[in-house]
Protein backbone atom coordinates (compact mmCIF):
# COMPACT_ATOMS: atom_id res chain seq x y z
CA UNK A 1 0.00 0.00 0.00
CA UNK A 2 1.81 2.38 -1.29
CA UNK A 3 -0.65 5.05 -2.92
CA UNK A 4 -3.41 8.05 -1.55
CA UNK A 5 -5.79 6.16 -3.61
CA UNK A 6 -4.99 3.02 -2.16
CA UNK A 7 -5.46 4.11 0.78
CA UNK A 8 -8.67 5.70 0.67
CA UNK A 9 -10.34 3.06 -0.57
CA UNK A 10 -10.30 0.91 2.11
CA UNK A 11 -10.30 3.97 4.21
CA UNK A 12 -13.56 3.95 2.97
CA UNK A 13 -14.30 0.44 3.17
CA UNK A 14 -15.52 1.39 6.92
CA UNK A 15 -18.81 1.84 8.20
CA UNK A 16 -20.14 5.34 8.17
CA UNK A 17 -17.43 7.52 6.81
CA UNK A 18 -16.94 10.12 4.60
CA UNK A 19 -13.91 11.94 2.81
CA UNK A 20 -13.35 15.48 4.04
CA UNK A 21 -10.55 18.04 2.76
CA UNK A 22 -10.71 20.54 5.49
CA UNK A 23 -7.51 22.76 4.59
CA UNK A 24 -8.66 24.39 1.18
CA UNK A 25 -5.64 21.78 0.43
CA UNK A 26 -5.69 19.17 -2.21
CA UNK A 27 -2.38 17.23 -0.85
CA UNK A 28 -4.87 17.31 3.11
CA UNK A 29 -7.60 14.30 2.94
CA UNK A 30 -9.59 13.39 6.20
CA UNK A 31 -11.98 10.71 6.62
CA UNK A 32 -14.20 11.72 9.36
CA UNK A 33 -16.90 8.89 10.93
CA UNK A 34 -20.22 10.24 10.53
CA UNK A 35 -22.16 11.76 13.29
CA UNK A 36 -18.98 12.54 15.51
CA UNK A 37 -16.76 13.79 12.63
CA UNK A 38 -14.04 12.79 14.19
CA UNK A 39 -11.56 11.95 11.83
CA UNK A 40 -9.81 8.35 11.82
CA UNK A 41 -7.70 8.87 9.19
CA UNK A 42 -5.36 11.32 7.75
CA UNK A 43 -3.85 11.48 4.78
CA UNK A 44 -1.37 13.89 3.31
CA UNK A 45 1.99 14.05 1.22
CA UNK A 46 5.71 14.73 3.01
CA UNK A 47 9.02 14.58 1.70
CA UNK A 48 7.67 12.42 -1.47
CA UNK A 49 5.87 9.77 0.50
CA UNK A 50 2.25 9.60 1.41
CA UNK A 51 1.86 9.77 5.19
CA UNK A 52 -1.04 8.67 7.31
CA UNK A 53 -2.03 10.15 10.52
CA UNK A 54 -3.70 7.08 12.81
CA UNK A 55 -5.26 7.65 16.51
CA UNK A 56 -2.85 5.31 18.53
CA UNK A 57 -4.22 3.00 21.78
CA UNK A 58 -0.99 4.09 24.18
CA UNK A 59 -0.73 0.47 24.86
CA UNK A 60 0.09 -0.46 20.97
CA UNK A 61 1.57 3.43 19.95
CA UNK A 62 5.33 2.49 20.95
CA UNK A 63 4.80 -1.29 19.51
CA UNK A 64 4.18 0.32 16.13
CA UNK A 65 7.01 2.81 16.58
CA UNK A 66 9.65 0.46 17.37
CA UNK A 67 8.43 -2.08 14.99
CA UNK A 68 9.02 -0.03 11.97
CA UNK A 69 11.19 2.95 11.54
CA UNK A 70 8.57 4.33 9.69
CA UNK A 71 5.87 4.57 12.32
CA UNK A 72 6.79 8.05 13.95
CA UNK A 73 5.17 10.97 16.47
CA UNK A 74 1.84 11.80 15.13
CA UNK A 75 2.52 14.88 12.94
CA UNK A 76 1.07 18.31 13.85
CA UNK A 77 -0.45 16.33 16.35
CA UNK A 78 -0.95 14.89 19.73
CA UNK A 79 2.02 12.64 20.07
CA UNK A 80 0.76 10.53 23.02
CA UNK A 81 -2.17 9.47 20.92
CA UNK A 82 -1.77 9.63 17.25
CA UNK A 83 1.19 7.76 14.79
CA UNK A 84 2.54 8.96 11.71
CA UNK A 85 2.84 5.84 9.08
CA UNK A 86 5.56 6.86 6.18
CA UNK A 87 3.55 4.55 3.16
CA UNK A 88 7.73 3.76 1.65
CA UNK A 89 7.17 0.44 0.97
CA UNK A 90 8.68 -0.98 4.57
CA UNK A 91 5.57 -1.78 5.97
CA UNK A 92 3.30 -4.81 5.17
CA UNK A 93 0.14 -3.79 4.17
CA UNK A 94 -1.86 -5.86 6.84
CA UNK A 95 -0.01 -4.24 9.18
CA UNK A 96 -0.84 -0.86 7.84
CA UNK A 97 -4.58 -1.84 7.58
CA UNK A 98 -4.19 -3.27 10.94
CA UNK A 99 -3.45 0.21 12.44
CA UNK A 100 -6.56 2.08 10.34
CA UNK A 101 -8.55 -0.02 11.86
CA UNK A 102 -7.54 -0.01 15.42
CA UNK A 103 -7.49 4.07 14.57
CA UNK A 104 -11.35 3.81 13.34
CA UNK A 105 -12.24 1.32 16.70
CA UNK A 106 -10.44 3.97 18.80
CA UNK A 107 -12.46 6.96 17.29
CA UNK A 108 -16.01 5.47 17.06
CA UNK A 109 -15.68 3.99 20.73
CA UNK A 110 -18.50 4.90 22.99
CA UNK A 111 -19.61 4.60 26.49
CA UNK A 112 -23.06 2.88 25.65
CA UNK A 113 -20.38 0.73 23.43
CA UNK A 114 -18.29 -0.30 26.06
CA UNK A 115 -21.21 -0.92 28.55
CA UNK A 116 -22.76 -3.47 26.33
CA UNK A 117 -19.60 -5.17 25.74
CA UNK A 118 -18.61 -5.55 29.64
CA UNK A 119 -22.38 -6.99 29.88
CA UNK A 120 -21.61 -9.76 27.14
CA UNK A 121 -18.62 -10.77 29.04
CA UNK A 122 -20.86 -11.60 32.52
CA UNK A 123 -20.89 -15.56 32.35
CA UNK A 124 -23.88 -17.50 32.57
CA UNK A 125 -25.04 -18.49 36.20
CA UNK A 126 -23.65 -14.95 37.14
CA UNK A 127 -24.40 -11.69 37.91
CA UNK A 128 -22.65 -8.08 37.62
CA UNK A 129 -23.45 -4.69 40.06
CA UNK A 130 -24.00 -1.50 37.66
CA UNK A 131 -20.64 -0.24 39.21
CA UNK A 132 -19.15 -3.88 38.56
CA UNK A 133 -20.38 -3.18 35.01
CA UNK A 134 -19.15 0.63 35.03
CA UNK A 135 -15.40 -1.10 35.75
CA UNK A 136 -15.51 -3.38 33.33
CA UNK A 137 -16.62 -0.53 30.94
CA UNK A 138 -13.59 1.40 32.07
CA UNK A 139 -15.03 3.83 34.04
CA UNK A 140 -15.94 2.82 37.82
CA UNK A 141 -17.70 6.41 37.95
CA UNK A 142 -20.38 6.03 35.29
CA UNK A 143 -23.12 3.46 36.96
CA UNK A 144 -25.59 5.75 36.29
CA UNK A 145 -24.57 5.48 32.76
CA UNK A 146 -24.96 1.85 32.46
CA UNK A 147 -28.36 1.99 34.08
CA UNK A 148 -29.25 4.35 31.41
CA UNK A 149 -27.85 1.94 28.61
CA UNK A 150 -29.24 -1.32 29.95
CA UNK A 151 -32.69 0.41 29.81
CA UNK A 152 -32.07 1.32 25.94
CA UNK A 153 -30.76 -2.50 25.39
CA UNK A 154 -31.36 -2.61 21.52
CA UNK A 155 -29.87 -6.83 21.19
CA UNK A 156 -31.43 -7.92 24.71
CA UNK A 157 -30.90 -11.58 23.33
CA UNK A 158 -27.20 -10.99 22.47
CA UNK A 159 -26.50 -8.02 25.49
CA UNK A 160 -27.73 -9.99 28.74
CA UNK A 161 -28.84 -6.69 31.02
CA UNK A 162 -30.96 -9.47 33.61
CA UNK A 163 -27.48 -10.48 34.82
CA UNK A 164 -26.78 -6.68 36.29
CA UNK A 165 -28.00 -5.94 39.89
CA UNK A 166 -28.31 -2.89 42.07
CA UNK A 167 -25.05 -2.84 44.87
CA UNK A 168 -27.58 -4.70 47.08
CA UNK A 169 -27.74 -7.42 44.96
CA UNK A 170 -31.67 -5.93 44.05
CA UNK A 171 -33.36 -7.03 40.66
CA UNK A 172 -34.80 -3.81 38.35
CA UNK A 173 -37.94 -2.85 38.94
CA UNK A 174 -41.20 -4.21 37.07
CA UNK A 175 -40.92 -2.00 34.58
CA UNK A 176 -37.68 -3.56 33.17
CA UNK A 177 -37.27 -6.69 31.13
CA UNK A 178 -40.65 -7.36 30.39
CA UNK A 179 -42.30 -6.85 33.66
CA UNK A 180 -42.79 -8.02 37.03
CA UNK A 181 -40.70 -11.22 37.75
CA UNK A 182 -39.53 -11.35 34.11
CA UNK A 183 -35.63 -10.64 35.24
CA UNK A 184 -36.26 -13.46 38.31
CA UNK A 185 -36.98 -15.52 35.70
CA UNK A 186 -34.31 -15.24 33.56
CA UNK A 187 -31.62 -15.36 36.19
CA UNK A 188 -33.22 -18.84 37.33
CA UNK A 189 -33.47 -20.28 33.90
CA UNK A 190 -29.48 -18.94 33.93
CA UNK A 191 -29.29 -20.88 37.15
CA UNK A 192 -28.88 -17.55 39.86
CA UNK A 193 -31.17 -18.30 43.06
CA UNK A 194 -33.37 -15.12 43.30
CA UNK A 195 -34.97 -14.65 46.83
CA UNK A 196 -37.07 -11.93 47.74
CA UNK A 197 -36.52 -10.11 44.80
CA UNK A 198 -32.87 -9.78 45.60
CA UNK A 199 -29.45 -12.43 44.51
CA UNK A 200 -26.65 -13.35 47.04
CA UNK A 201 -23.64 -11.47 45.92
CA UNK A 202 -21.12 -13.39 47.53
CA UNK A 203 -22.30 -16.79 45.54
CA UNK A 204 -23.31 -14.91 42.52
CA UNK A 205 -21.51 -11.78 41.68
CA UNK A 206 -18.20 -11.36 39.40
Amino acid sequence: MKTREEVLKFGMSFKNVYEEKPFHDPNWQLIRVKGSKKAFLWIYERNGYINLNVKADPEWRDFWRSAYESVTAGYHQNKEHWNTIILDGSIPDKDIRRMIAESYDLITDSPTKRIYEAVKRIPKGHVATYGKVAEMAGNPKMSRAVGNALHKNPDPEHIPCFRVVNSKGELAGAFAFGGDGAQAKLLEADGVEVVNGKVDLKKYGI
